[in-house]
């Protein structure tokens, strides 16, 4: 069957290579400065996840620490010129807009583009995800895309899809977000102290969000494990999970035989966190993702009346 649309995608994905490396669907690769020089994420096609965060571990102050920047402008034009030339409908599923200016950049050349072939279908969608969150909506997509789906029809499907991704992750401490400025210095100072696990959400906008804590890196996985039982409903969303760590292995293990005394018959992918996402969370994160309940649900009372004031979903 021949595809409707092509996609593009980003990096900040966090999916294996091989899983999006397919005819129609385009990589587009965020850069990030370590040891002085630039690179760009590619999927670990080029080095390992341990190289990576291992040098991450021995960085001595802030100054050392890998940093990353927007999409370039002239990679962003060039991508959004090939898809116009192609003739063939085009869907970037792009990265959280409330975690990079990257998407409203990606806006403003999308029209230029579109401005200098009138004829081209051209469509961007804010997935207001991150890493594997974003990832299983892209692998999901690419699903939807090779069954037939149209761009449009995409545009539509991804903008109600993102809602029901679900996803809960553990950093070791919140000193890598503290230094992206993610988070404000004294959340985690207060985390160091305390000595607890964080455990982080997205929230509706995009943003990443403190949901909990858990004393110990142990006790930290099984309520991954239990938020991810707590939510699944496997009759009417399925059972496809995708699972990943910042080069922590045996946690990686550990989490794998709680998820499998949970549901023997979930659909397990396992990735690797990204330098991108990782220069931002750091060494030694757990992840979870899946299709669960819609998180619009999960908003107070008073909140949904704000949102519907504001005419907002």
């Amino acid at each position: 069957m021949t595809a409707c649309c092509n996609l593009i995608i980003d990096s900040c994905c966090d999916l294996p290579y091989e899983v999006v490396d397919h005819p129609g669907i385009e990589l587009l690769k965020f850069p990030y400065r370590a040891d002085g020089k630039e690179f760009y994420d590619d999927l670990y096609q080029s080095q390992t996840p341990h190289i990576f965060f291992d040098e991450m571990r021995h960085e001595k102050d802030d100054t050392e620490y890998p940093t990353t920047a927007q999409m370039p402008a002239t990679v962003l034009k060039e991508t959004f010129e090939r898809a116009a030339q192609s003739g063939i409908p085009t869907v970037y599923l792009s990265f959280s807009s409330a975690l990079s200016g990257s998407f409203d950049a990606a806006c403003l050349i999308k029209d230029e583009v579109c401005n200098q072939y009138p004829d081209a279908e051209l469509y961007l969608v804010d997935t207001k995800l991150a890493s594997i969150a974003e990832g299983l909506l892209v692998f999901e997509a690419i699903r939807q895309r090779d069954s037939g789906m149209s761009a449009s029809e995409m545009v539509t499907w991804a903008e109600e899809a993102r809602y029901f991704v679900n996803a809960q992750f553990m950093v070791d401490d919140l000193d890598a977000l503290r230094r992206g400025g993610r988070i404000p210095a004294g959340v985690a100072m207060a985390g160091a102290k305390l000595d607890v696990k964080p455990l982080l959400g997205i929230d509706l906008s995009g943003k990443l969000s403190l949901t909990g804590v858990a004393r110990g890196r142990k006790k930290g996985i099984r309520q991954l494990s239990e938020y991810y039982s707590k939510r699944i409903d496997c009759d009417k969303l399925g059972n496809q999970v995708v699972i990943a760590g910042s080069d922590c292995p045996k946690d990686m293990s550990r989490f794998k035989d709680f998820l499998s005394k949970t549901d023997d018959s979930l659909l397990l992918l396992e990735s690797s966190i990204g330098p991108v996402i990782g220069s931002h969370v750091g060494p030694d994160m757990v992840a979870i993702v899946f299709w669960g309940p819609d998180r619009r649900k999960d908003i107070s009372v008073s909140d949904r009346i704000a949102n519907h004031v504001r005419g907002r979903n």
